[in-house]
């Protein structure tokens, strides 16, 4: 565990830098001040800290060695991919180093007979299907950052996507890892078979948020693209019966491949920047439903889905079989927290999960939460799974508005958790959420999870001040009774 007197070490930064410029060379580290500035956040903007230095390594064996570096010197180190992670999981501490996959960019092996591709962690998720697309294959988990986030942000972060509901979310798509933990030490865990003996330290790497170490190899799984797709867009008079029919959907037997609901606020915003001319501006919400699989499947789930549709009032219906307009259905989808940029000066996103039955009462909560705070939110959420995605608008020119958003993302998860959900479906806890883990966890959930991580970080030098509470920086904003029992601990 990192105690305060190791953080509080001065080091001769100019000398550590010589150590790691002989692991990387004299180009792989970055120490400039103005250089910096890039490195100071993730996708999560709110929260900024200038790394000491950044380094970039290009094979397994130089993560290894400026892992040890730091190991041995005892500072503070945070793996980092390509910075879109939206909970602060990539968030530097003072005097801390940087190590960054963003170099590691090459696929290892493509092995389509046993439907594997193994990759560097830099790779970026969209280039793993694209690699293998002209085969007939694709990688299923496609968060809607797809197009610029890596590989291995996605095995931190587990994330999902528009496509987790049928085929699962990063961790059902890893097979085997190598990994570099936090003493500098190289370890193959997994395989490249789907269930290997012993611990399932695979599931127990993804998702760890970088507390574990860093994964520098990665075997996935990829799937064979289906006979047929359909894309299915419906609009509706109310956000209540939008989610009765998802509801409804997966009542009926049938699990489609993604499904997608996004509100008024949230399409407009969507039209007026994108431009898609499907989505109907009426509507209080649209679902957008994929349905994939053989034909004569795919033909008889869409005829029951329309069926659905229709009975619980939509007063629009789109199909699309061909791939370019299936493509510009779901690219407003895709676009959304783009096109959010343009509802206010800041937006604030957050994430939380809950059961599809609470999906009507929830959103309600939170209309009356933006009633509340006098703050505009758009919904846009994985329906299917019922990951939430609220985005609260707000200027953070205006005295304490940053702090005020904070407030209703919280109000947002306890609600989240109330209702028998939780506080991430994908984006992690990171810095952003760490506060919030008492609302789901007891004192004894926490310290267990903390003996997993002191196993591999035992001197808590990957990736610290993450994903666990620390009363120092909890404040106001989360459950301050439950927090309350941490304050005087150590700090992890």
């Amino acid at each position: 565990m990192l105690t305060k007197d190791k953080q509080q070490t001065k080091h001769n930064w100019k000398k550590i830098a010589k150590k790691f410029e002989a692991v990387v060379g004299k180009k792989g580290v970055v120490q400039r001040k103005e250089e910096l500035l890039v490195y100071e956040c993730d996708g999560l903007s709110s929260y900024r800290q200038r790394p000491a230095l950044v380094v970039l390594p290009r094979t397994t064996e130089q993560v290894s060695e400026a892992v040890k570096i730091c190991h041995n010197l005892n500072i503070p180190w945070l793996p980092r991919g390509a910075g879109t992670g939206l909970s602060g999981g990539a968030l530097p501490i003072e005097d801390c180093v940087l190590i960054v996959t963003s170099l590691m960019r090459k696929i290892l092996k493509i092995d389509l007979e046993n439907q594997q591709v193994a990759v560097q962690p830099g790779i970026i998720n969209n280039w793993v299907t694209q690699a293998v697309s002209g085969a007939g294959f694709y990688y299923a988990p496609d968060p809607s950052s797809q197009i610029i986030c890596s590989i291995g942000g996605n095995i931190a972060e587990n994330s999902g996507g528009v496509h987790c509901l049928k085929y699962g979310v990063t961790t059902n798509h890893v097979l085997g890892l190598k990994i570099v933990t936090p003493d500098g030490s190289i370890v193959d865990i997994g395989g490249q078979i789907p269930e290997m003996p012993g611990y399932d330290l695979t599931g127990l790497f993804v998702g760890s948020e970088g507390t574990l170490g860093i994964a520098t190899e990665i075997t996935l799984r990829v799937i064979k693209s289906s006979e047929s797709v359909c894309v299915l867009l419906a609009g509706f008079p109310s956000i209540e019966s939008t989610g009765k029919t998802v509801s409804d959907i997966i009542s009926s037997g049938i699990i489609p491949a993604g499904m997608e609901i996004m509100d008024n606020f949230t399409i407009n915003a969507v039209e007026d920047v994108v431009n898609t001319g499907l989505y109907p501006r009426n509507a209080a919400a649209i679902l957008l439903v994929e349905i994939d699989g053989l034909q004569v499947e795919v033909d008889t789930n869409k005829k029951l889905i329309e069926e659905i549709c229709k009975t619980n009032g939509a007063i629009e219906i789109t199909t699309a079989s061909e791939p370019k307009k299936r493509m510009k259905l779901w690219k407003g989808r895709k676009a959304a927290f783009a096109a959010a940029g343009n509802l206010g000066k800041n937006y604030f996103v957050q994430d939380g999960v809950i059961p599809r039955t609470k999906m009507a009462y929830v959103l309600q909560e939170i209309e009356e939460i933006s009633s509340k705070y006098g703050y505009k939110i758009a919904n846009v959420f994985h329906a299917g799974d019922g990951n939430l995605h609220p985005l609260i608008v707000y200027d953070d020119s205006v005295e304490g508005a940053l702090e005020t958003v904070e407030e209703i993302g919280g109000e947002i998860l306890k609600i989240c958790v109330e209702v028998g959900g939780s506080l991430s479906g994908e984006h992690g806890i990171g810095s952003d959420k760490k506060c919030y883990m008492p609302l789901m966890f007891n004192e004894t959930d926490l310290e267990t999870m903390q003996w997993v991580r002191s196993v591999f970080n035992s001197k808590g030098l990957a990736n610290p001040e993450k994903i666990f509470p620390m009363p120092r920086t909890c404040g106001e904003s989360a459950n301050v009774q439950k927090v309350k029992q941490f304050e005087g601990a150590e700090v992890f």
